[in-house]
């Protein structure tokens, strides 16, 4: 019997899951961004200015959502000092109800960002307000105060993050890795952590993964210095609105692309197959040192494959490559699934 994972028959919202505006250190106002992004096709934008949750639905309309969010940091100095060659945590909060904005551990440090602090003061303040401490134990109890206040947790952009590895797997109630991060991939060319999501997958961690463009517009949209419209999430809930939506995220009903377009992956026995745009090669991961996988000749592109999942996979994950070498990574897919 055939198992869908990606159905063809189910519609694709595109959305960027990560942006920052006015209200932190961005340069747009949330207006211009729903704008530019509508322009450009995305049906869901989640504003998550730096430590400021702020619910932005009177920008939706029949074809736009926002999602309400934030996104939370945490570095080892105490005066939240930058530290160009040092790690640090930032993790993106999404409210699972639109009016959400609670904000969770408040230290006025972090709020350097932060344009209107009166507007900020005014906000409900849940969770301990102690000096955030840059230690697993301090990130698993902010973690967890967001996720009993109502929100999902993803980890953002680990490349540019620097935190060991093995911290990254000690972190709990995680429900997405931010696996591409065009912002970041634009300053270093290597913010795609295919890697890293493996090696969490292996250790049975069953995060989702996503993509989101954190821009800041510093550079005009139209300039090959932009930060916009590079990562994306394709989302596909039952119901296109917000409770819809949120429900599609926290199930891993989406898929992270910097181009490409998953249509289908489904299994039947042990034979995965996939559908896609246009692709230079499809990729079957396991977790195992052979991955499987298909590649075009030559001058040609392929839209589909069929490839065999071996008995001892605990899991698979999809990746398609187009002639440009942009990627589109599906979650994992573990063998209970199946």
């Amino acid at each position: 019997m055939k198992k869908y994972f990606i159905n063809p028959d189910k519609k694709q919202y595109k959305a960027n899951l990560h942006s920052h505006t006015l209200l932190s250190d961005g340069k747009l106002t949330p207006e211009q961004m729903k704008n530019a992004y509508k322009e450009k096709g995305y049906s869901i934008l989640s504003i998550t200015d730096h430590e400021r949750p702020k619910n932005h639905s009177y920008l939706n309309d029949d074809d736009f959502l926002t999602i309400t969010g934030y996104e939370a940091y945490v570095r080892p100095s105490e005066e939240c000092i930058y530290d160009l060659y040092g790690p640090e945590i930032h993790i993106n909060l999404f409210a699972k109800k639109p009016d959400n904005e609670a904000y969770i551990c408040y230290n006025k440090a972090y709020c350097k960002y932060i344009k209107d602090l009166s507007e900020h003061d005014k906000l409900n303040k849940v969770g301990s307000t102690e000096t955030r401490r840059y230690t697993a134990q301090y990130i698993n109890k902010f973690i967890k105060t967001a996720v009993d206040n109502g929100y999902l947790v993803s980890y953002n952009h680990p490349v540019w993050s620097m935190e060991e590895e093995e911290r990254v797997l000690s972190y709990e109630n995680i429900f997405s890795l931010e696996i591409d991060n065009y912002g970041c991939f634009q300053t270093n060319a290597t913010e795609y952590s295919g890697a890293l999501y493996d090696k969490l997958l292996r250790k049975g961690r069953r995060w989702a993964c996503h993509g989101g463009d954190d821009n800041h517009n510093i550079r005009p949209l139209d300039s090959v210095y932009s930060d916009s419209f590079g990562a994306f999430t394709m989302i596909m809930p039952e119901k296109f609105d917000y409770d819809g939506v949120i429900a599609a995220m926290e199930k891993g009903e989406m898929y992270s692309s910097t181009g490409p377009e998953i249509y289908e992956i489904s299994i039947e026995g042990d034979t995965v197959h996939i559908e896609s745009s246009a692709a230079k090669q499809i990729i079957l991961y396991t977790g195992s040192k052979g991955p499987k996988f298909v590649i075009a000749p030559d001058g040609e592109t392929i839209t589909s494959a069929d490839l065999k999942v071996d008995s001892r996979a605990e899991y698979f994950r999809i990746c398609v490559v187009d002639e440009k070498a942009r990627k589109a990574s599906s979650r994992g897919f573990f063998k209970d699934e199946w």
